[in-house]
């Protein structure tokens, strides 16, 4: 089923398009109100809606992921069924942009929480090459498949990971182990930290500002 989503600054003419996933329990309207701070002339976002679905570690509760969560331990036992379908739930919403004229090089990928994971799974697995992928407050799901999952075409793609050193949700030394398992594997990943926990802050919107540029 395709993903509903909602478009913001579509009439203007845009040189960029970023579709940008939210986290696990709110929607697509969640980072809309960033849009204005972002400041990014020329620019159309994409902001879809996770699917509806239960969510393991809440008690089973029916809420939109991007996947089910099964324990704290993100790692120990992940939704690999779950992520893959919504990988390509985003890579049809990257194909109808290309429907309708963008060059895949215009596109970046953002997401925070659950939807930086799908940033990251979406963005490095897609075979055409995109602008950028924004990472934040994530890690890297399906750890033990890469780099065999990967596609070579977004082997040099500018990644952008942030995360708050407070985070209480998800470690902090998580997030710093997976960015560096991704510069092992050759990527061009900028790395940004704040004194935040499992949030955004105005610095952290000036560094992706500054790199959506």
């Amino acid at each position: 089923m395709a993903l509903e989503f909602e478009r913001v600054n579509a009439s203007s003419p845009a040189k960029q398009y970023i579709i940008w996933m939210h986290g696990l329990g709110a929607d697509g309207f969640d980072f809309m109100p960033l849009v204005p701070q972002l400041n990014l002339p020329n620019t159309t976002f994409i902001f879809p809606h996770a699917p509806m679905r239960p969510i393991t570690i809440n008690n089973g509760y029916t809420m939109r992921g991007w996947y089910d969560i099964f324990a704290l331990d993100r790692l120990a036992d992940e939704d690999e069924q779950g992520l893959l379908a919504s990988r390509e739930q985003i890579h049809d919403l990257i194909e109808m942009l290309l429907k309708e004229g963008v060059d895949s090089r215009n596109i970046i990928l953002a997401g925070f929480s659950q939807g930086g994971a799908m940033a990251l799974l979406t963005g490095l697995t897609f075979e055409q090459p995109l602008k950028a992928i924004v990472a934040l407050s994530c890690y890297l799901p399906l750890q033990g498949q890469w780099p065999g999952i990967s596609n070579p075409a977004n082997q040099k793609t500018p990644i952008l990971m942030v995360h708050g050193k407070q985070d209480d949700m998800l470690p902090f030394s998580m997030a710093v182990q997976h960015a560096g398992l991704l510069k092992e594997m050759g990527y061009n990943v900028t790395w940004r930290d704040y004194p935040m926990g499992h949030t955004v802050c105005a610095p952290e919107v000036a560094d992706i500002r500054a790199f959506c540029a």
